[in-house]
């Protein structure tokens, strides 16, 4: 299992940052994707133990590979999105996206186990009635739905947890019972009759879990609120729950009805799909509007949940007695010495374990094996291992820096991590993995405040260092190779950038697989550069060919095949086949919406990226009211000053020019390019884009002599930043000659012609 955060990487691409929770199948962490630059959960499955042979461990990865595929093609708001799964170091791990939230579980005791209001409960039961419904006409079933299982997040959404995992967990053992059953054990107070009895279950059992889920949530308690789980695996599957109106009254009506019908004892006599379920969900709601807010009241202490221990004997039941004359029902062998747990919240709650309070990565260090390059044993007069207390303050640094950084504060991170990587460079040296980590950080901060040529000096330091102690084609080198060639192209060295992704592809693609998805990553983003070569076609071709990939490996709608779409459309664009390239980001769009929500960010990109199209189409006027409709949700979502509704902004300021409203379009660049300048800083690629506009909308209205200094100070801060050769600064100097071709100072304009030729000839020999 990982021990620290700062320092492991998994297969070279998610950083562990620090542990956010640690169950009966192992751990999740707080990660971030290094190749795409957002966090991530990882979830860690508990290491295969000695006693499985090398065949049934070779099922269990297979199965393991099978149910995380299954998990990854379910794209639905409600359902948790799986962006990939692996194996590492002998540990299988899914990468999901981080939600931030509590589950259900963690709202009841955040409740003091008090049952959770009445509309809060009828909108969770909507909005999982949804989710499930998506799922089961997928033919899957969860199998182990229970609160801890269900997350609210914090704009209200619903989502469903570890599709696959009970299964899963079944096969390895990780959960309570015995060899030679067919049954995924949940926790008691949430399993269904045929579950307990051992009986195939679908999607209905899903539903019976679910009804017991909604039982806690309006009552504070289970249905059966057993300390002994014999008891309560007998109560789901003998004894008639008590309405939840009887324990609280302003209970809807129709809430209780559903409630005891998901309940049924018997599959047929539930509703017949989570579909219908939904149905009547929402047709209660209408006509049982909720007035106000529910308040919770202190409840009796009956409906709160016990905390007893679990009795040590197993043979007889609390509860009721069997009426007189009826034989005590049996229950199968695997629930014998099965002891309560916890009710919702599984296996207890979730620890917040900061990274330096788990041991192992600092001090002696010993690279991973696998035909990576050795490193030779430290001589005895080596670098002494420093004291625990001087590691601990050094991760405990190291992490501050990634909250900075989790802040938008890059600037400040920078300073943090350049501090401690110096100093775990005089305390470990220079090739130690803490030390390059830091490093590794550095370079990161620098691309993040746009930096781009001091990243790619610490990037390279951190891949000689990684090459000199783990070998060229470790994960963790191919990483910083990745990130590398990503700032080579930021510096608009893409022939670089070119040659140095496809020397990682060719490792990747020989060590992991064509379809591995680092494989696939990598030939995403050459795809991506070889549109900044100019070689559109290939762009084209390659996106494609990623793109069916994608979908063949993770599904049509995953998030990932969903990017390289929007790089096909983006290319499609380039091309001038704006028809295809509208259409494809109008479909991409409809499905971010579906899949992840009219709010996400990925479909307001998209959505913009629409805008764009139907200006480069000339249909200004729908381009203009896309914008309007996308500034609102933007400034809504994200606040008015937030860099995506100043880039809608912009989009609009294009399009009322596109219209010859240039007054109205050189006001609104002006308000926009004020904004930027305050929140983004001056020399920020989108506040020079704004000033930019400024000019071409000066240029317009005949106002030549102030677009020459706007143009000129564009093309200065482009210099001074991305450099004299870079194509952005070429394009504005060539701005800059037009503008006084247009003043009739043409010797001057010829000059400036010239050189800027002469500059882009030595780009295109690599003379830069």
């Amino acid at each position: 299992m990982p021990e620290s955060g700062d320092t492991r990487l998994i297969q070279g691409r998610y950083q562990l940052l620090d542990l956010i929770g640690r169950g009966g199948m192992g751990e999740v962490w707080r990660a971030r994707d290094e190749s795409l630059g957002r966090r991530v959960a990882v979830k860690c499955l508990k290491p295969l133990g000695p006693q499985h042979d090398p065949g049934f461990t070779r099922v269990l990865r297979e199965r393991f590979r099978r149910e995380a595929r299954v998990a990854a093609a379910l794209q639905h708001r409600g359902i948790t999105v799986v962006h990939d799964f692996g194996e590492s170091d002998g540990v299988l791990y899914l990468v999901m996206e981080l939600l931030e939230g509590r589950n259900l579980s963690q709202l009841l005791e955040d409740n003091q186990q008090h049952p959770l209001p009445v509309p809060d409960v009828v909108d969770i039961a909507e909005q999982v009635a949804s989710a499930l419904a998506y799922t089961h006409e997928q033919g899957i079933v969860h199998r182990d739905l229970k609160p801890a299982n269900i997350m609210r997040l914090v704009d209200g959404t619903v989502k469903i947890c570890d599709f696959g995992i009970a299964r899963l967990g079944h096969d390895i053992g990780f959960t309570s019972r015995l060899t030679n059953t067919n049954i995924a054990m949940g926790t008691p107070h949430y399993m269904s009759p045929e579950q307990i009895s051992g009986a195939e279950v679908d999607q209905r059992s899903d539903l019976y879990s679910f009804g017991c889920v909604l039982y806690e949530l309006a009552t504070g308690a289970p249905p059966f609120d057993l300390d002994d789980a014999w008891a309560i695996l007998v109560g789901h599957r003998d004894t008639e729950p008590e309405p939840p109106r009887r324990r609280r009254g302003e209970l809807p009506e129709f809430f209780d009805r559903i409630v005891l019908d998901l309940l049924a004892k018997h599959p047929d006599q539930r509703p017949g799909d989570a579909r219908e379920l939904g149905r009547r969900i929402a047709a209660g709601r209408g006509a049982h509007p909720n007035r106000a807010t529910y308040v919770p009241t202190v409840v009796s202490p009956h409906l709160r949940r016990t905390q007893h221990p679990p009795p040590e004997r197993s043979g007889e039941r609390s509860g009721e007695r069997p009426a007189p004359g009826r034989p005590e029902p049996s229950l199968p062998s695997w629930t014998r010495g099965m002891t309560t747990g916890h009710k919702a919240t599984g296996a207890g709650p979730l620890r917040l374990t900061p990274p330096d309070a788990a041991a192992g990565l600092t001090g002696e260090w010993i690279p991973r094996a696998g035909g990576r390059r050795p490193v030779v044993p430290r001589p005895a007069t080596a670098r002494p291992t420093p004291p625990p207390d001087v590691l601990a303050t050094l991760v405990s640094r190291h992490n501050a820096g990634l909250s900075l950084g989790r802040l938008g504060r890059w600037t400040e991170a920078g300073e943090v991590h350049r501090a401690v990587a110096a100093e775990r460079e005089h305390v470990l040296g220079a090739d130690h993995p803490d030390t390059l980590a830091s490093r590794y950080e550095v370079g990161f901060t620098l691309s993040r405040t746009g930096r781009p040529a001091d990243a790619l000096r610490e990037y390279t330091r951190v891949a000689e260092g990684r090459e000199r102690a783990l070998g060229g084609e470790h994960t963790d080198t191919l990483a910083v190779r990745q990130e590398m060639a990503y700032v080579l192209g930021q510096l608009g060295r893409h022939f670089e950038a070119h040659q140095m992704y496809t020397s990682v592809l060719a490792v990747r693609e020989r060590t992991a697989g064509p379809d591995h998805p680092d494989t696939l990553r990598c030939r995403h983003n050459l795809a991506f550069n070889l549109s900044r070569l100019g070689r559109l076609e290939d762009s084209y071709r390659l996106a494609r060919d990623v793109a069916a990939a994608r979908a063949r490996v993770l599904g049509p709608t995953h998030p990932d095949t969903l990017v390289t779409r929007y790089e096909v459309a983006y290319t499609l664009g380039q091309l001038g086949r704006w028809p295809e390239a509208l259409q494809t980001y109008r479909e991409v769009a409809e499905a971010r919406a579906r899949a992840l929500g009219a709010d996400h960010p990925d479909t307001l990109a998209a959505r913009y990226e629409v805008g764009i199209s139907l200006g480069r189409l000339g249909r200004s006027a729908e381009a203009l009211e896309l914008y309007r409709a996308l500034i609102e949700d933007r400034a809504r979502v994200n606040g008015p000053a937030d860099p995506e509704t100043l880039r809608a902004r912009h989009g609009l300021g294009v399009n009322l020019g596109r219209q010859g409203r240039w007054e109205e379009a050189l006001a609104e660049a002006r308000d926009v390019c004020a904004v930027r300048e305050r929140v983004l800083g001056a020399d920020h690629p989108d506040t020079l884009v704004s000033r930019r506009e400024i000019a071409v909308g000066l240029g317009w209205l005949g106002r030549w002599a102030d677009a020459l200094t706007a143009y000129r100070h564009v093309a200065a801060a482009r210099e001074r930043v991305l450099g004299a050769g870079h194509p952005d600064t070429l394009a504005s100097r060539n701005d800059e000659a037009h503008c006084l071709e247009q003043l009739g100072r043409g010797a001057e304009a010829v000059a400036l012609y010239r050189r800027v030729a002469a500059l882009r000839q030595q780009r295109a020999t690599g003379g830069h």
